[in-house]
């Protein structure tokens, strides 16, 4: 108990570690809540509880979307520590890694804006910059894809291939789960935008969130968290 309850303030510590559990707890009041609402019908605490854990959710989300006012230079000295991925031995996984955090470096940007809008701090339209902000991380997500179903294992121990694949299974996972939330929150009409009732994006996100949390807790993460983020 000691040993968990210590585990968890030192992931706490750290900015990463923290929008790991915020997230966590942000997509999982989603889904409890989403699972809540359904029985308004029969049940009026139920329907109470449920909207209440869907406003403490988006209040987390917007959390979120403030703390990453901060992570453009994070994200920047990340890029230019990786260039043009000159160490990458495979010229298709260097390139789809180049994209990806070009992809990443422009999320930023978008998503400031559409917050900026949104708080009527400047005067213009959020619902543009909110979509540009999806577009760039739906398709940073599709190139984290790419890049683990793209076949580059290097020479090791088979107990550290094992690792590698399965680490690669698991971003998959993740990337594929978010991905489906992020066709979600894209314009009606396109493939199964805004068919999603909330408990299935709660479900989708913590998915995701907890194969963040295993990542981390294995030394697995990705350097870069903009595909871990969500614009909503």
């Amino acid at each position: 108990m000691q040993q968990s309850l210590e585990s968890l303030v030192q992931l706490l510590e750290s900015y990463r570690g923290r929008d790991k559990v915020i997230r966590t707890v942000c997509y999982g009041s989603q889904l409890v809540g989403g699972v809540l609402s359904r029985k308004a019908e029969t049940d009026i605490r139920s329907q109470q509880l449920g909207k209440s854990l869907l406003l403490f959710s988006a209040q987390l989300s917007h959390c979120r979307t403030v703390l990453r006012l901060f992570d453009d230079l994070s994200m920047l000295a990340y890029s230019h520590s990786y260039g043009l991925g000159n160490r990458e031995e495979d010229g298709a996984v260097r390139w789809i890694s180049v994209l990806n955090n070009v992809a990443d470096q422009l999320y930023y940007p978008c998503e400031h804006i559409a917050w900026a809008a949104d708080a009527e701090l400047i005067k213009v339209k959020s619902d543009k910059w909110w979509l540009f902000s999806t577009v760039l991380w739906g398709t940073s997500l599709l190139l984290g894809i790419l890049r683990s179903v793209k076949p580059h294992i290097v020479s090791c121990s088979r107990i550290q291939l094992r690792r590698q694949m399965r680490g690669e299974l698991l971003s998959i996972l993740s990337s594929m789960a978010d991905l489906s939330n992020a066709i979600h929150w894209m314009p009606p009409g396109f493939l199964w935008a805004g068919r999603f009732p909330n408990w299935l994006v709660g479900l989708l996100g913590t998915t995701s969130s907890l194969i963040g949390l295993i990542q981390i807790n294995a030394g697995d993460g990705e350097q870069s968290d903009t595909t871990q983020s969500s614009p909503q």
